[in-house]
């Protein structure tokens, strides 16, 4: 046994592939199991698609690297739920292609932000976040505000999202660019933060 152990060891290209074979089994092991929980697959109750205006908004948070200080995932922990809310479920997520779960928080959780706040608020804050928070590190976006939505640029988007299973319909697609007319970048990334966890708050 001891040679054979001392065998492998010394074969670079065996030994990394036996490395290889017992991550994937290990792998497989923990995420197919995942496919076949309905807890994991299907929805919550009351989540339905991005509308175009939301859709719109979360593709520019994600092009803002918003991501990159802000995490949308609360773990299961006392002070976690106690600052944030309850905790983060898979079937919030379905229609998330990426989700934006993450682990980084220079600034705080947003999992939970929707309704927390008014619009008029996440204006001021994205204009100049000091004006309401003066010891927040966080950029100010002030050309959002400036910035006109190209309303035929989300029927592309909602029908990439219907190929990822994503259940918008020929009307909802039909009609999303007219939902975008005279929005502005700003009107569109504050409807995407104020439907964020909203399903699982109005439950509670």
């Amino acid at each position: 046994m001891k040679f054979s152990h001392e065998w492998i060891e010394k074969n670079p290209w065996l030994l990394i592939g036996l490395v290889l074979l017992v991550i994937s089994v290990g792998g497989l092991v923990e995420i197919v199991p995942l496919f076949f929980q309905k807890s994991t697959t299907e929805p919550v109750a009351g989540l339905k698609p991005y509308s175009a205006l939301r859709l719109t908004g979360r593709d520019i948070y994600i092009r803002e690297g918003c991501y990159n200080c802000h995490s949308q995932m609360i773990r299961p922990f006392r002070a976690e739920t106690e600052r944030y809310g309850h905790y983060s479920v898979a079937g919030e997520f379905v229609y998330d292609h990426p989700f934006q779960w993450g682990s980084k928080r220079t600034g705080p959780d947003l999992a939970r932000v929707g309704g927390r706040y008014s619009d008029e608020w996440h204006r001021t804050h994205l204009d100049n976040p000091r004006d309401l928070v003066p010891e927040s590190n966080m950029p100010g976006y002030p050309w959002l505000a400036k910035t006109a939505l190209v309303p035929s640029d989300v029927t592309a988007k909602m029908r990439a999202m219907k190929r990822l299973n994503v259940p918008y319909s020929e009307e909802d697609i039909a009609q999303g660019p007219a939902t975008l007319v005279d929005k502005t970048e700003q009107d569109a990334l504050i409807a995407y933060l104020q439907g964020l966890g909203t399903q699982i708050k109005s439950r509670n």
